[in-house]
């Protein structure tokens, strides 16, 4: 072996690819569009409580998480998921057990 280690994005980060997670971060407002499709009407001012901490705040200040395999929302102050989106054959299937409530 020749000393090195692999697996992480940028030396000395904790979590492999967490630097590229990191960076990826959005607001709810990016899934403002995804929201009106799922509960037709405008959500992003909705206010939700995480289930796991009881953190409470609007959808639009929510972290959010878009890649190929789906959207995937997560509470800023526990990072617990939230609400989860993936579209198969043409249906959006939904996700929300991670919240306490949305209204």
């Amino acid at each position: 072996m020749d000393g090195t280690t692999s697996g992480s994005a940028v030396p000395g980060s904790a979590v492999p690819g967490s630097a590229v997670l990191e960076s990826a971060v959005l607001d709810g407002n990016a899934i403002g569009g995804l929201l009106i499709e799922v509960f037709g009407t405008e959500m992003t001012t909705a206010v939700g409580t995480c289930g796991s901490c009881g953190a409470v705040s609007q959808v639009a200040e929510l972290a959010v998480y878009v890649h190929g395999l789906g959207t995937v929302v997560r509470c800023r102050a526990c990072e617990a998921v939230l609400m989860t989106f993936v579209r198969i054959r043409g249906v959006t299937c939904v996700d929300l057990q991670g919240l306490a409530s949305l209204s």
